[in-house]
This record gives C-alpha cells, sequence and structure tokens, in this order.
C-alpha cells in the first residue's frame, strides 16, 4: 500500500455507507497501454504541480464522464489515485474536494498549455 496517498476517510468505519455495495473484486490488471498512459499522466501531474502550485493553482478539475459534474482534484489527490491505479488497477475511494473555489483549479488542457509555453520561452532564451 502506498504511504502517501490520502486515507479512505471510512476506512474501519463499521457505519461505512459503500459497505452495502460488498468488497468490490479484484481489479482486472491494467493493460501495458493503460499503464503507460497512467505513468504519463503522473509525470504530468508532477509536471504541472511543479510549474502550477508556485501561482497559486490547488489541482486539476476534470470533467466526470459518469455524472457529467465537475470534479476538483488537489495535486496529492490527484498524484495518489494515479499511483493507486498504477499498483493496483483502480483509483481509490476519496472524498471530492468540498466547496472548492474554482478559480484556484484549472483543466487538464490549460495545464498542459501552460507547460508548453513555459517550454517554448526557455528554448526560445
Amino acid at each position: 500500500m502506498l504511504d502517501d496517498v490520502p486515507r479512505d476517510p471510512f476506512a474501519d468505519d463499521p457505519d461505512d455507507p459503500a459497505a452495502a455495495l460488498g468488497e468490490p473484486g479484484d481489479p482486472e490488471p491494467l493493460t501495458s497501454a493503460e499503464r503507460d498512459e497512467a505513468m504519463t499522466d503522473l509525470a504530468d501531474v508532477e509536471v504541472f504541480r511543479s510549474l502550477l502550485e508556485p501561482q497559486g493553482v490547488l489541482g486539476l478539475v476534470l470533467d466526470c464522464p459518469e455524472c457529467g459534474e465537475q470534479h476538483y482534484f488537489d495535486w496529492e489527490l490527484l498524484r495518489g489515485n494515479l499511483r493507486q491505479m498504477i499498483e493496483n488497477g483502480r483509483p481509490q475511494v476519496h472524498e471530492p474536494a468540498f466547496q472548492p473555489t474554482p478559480t484556484d483549479y484549472v483543466t487538464w488542457e490549460y495545464a498542459r498549455g501552460y507547460v508548453d509555453g513555459v517550454i517554448d520561452t526557455e528554448e526560445r532564451r
């Protein structure tokens, strides 16, 4: 188990609301391509954080294909979820951000564009 991922807020709670769902089965292992993609995403998150956190960005906002809403993830949660996915084939259970300030988060596309701009600027120097 990873020591640096946020702990399940309902771990060891006899009133865990997910208990009614039963124990999840063993996840399917990631394919080589899925693992490579998750590793690339993890590396991207590390770069995004190193450049955007000093600018006051707390994390990324991602569109959820399941519910159609936006979910706000801080850097540690993103990192932990990706590492958990790489190790176990699925992200860990987590609590969503509580009343996030949307202007504190950026999209993946914005973060990618920001990094590309920084790289272009450095190459021109």
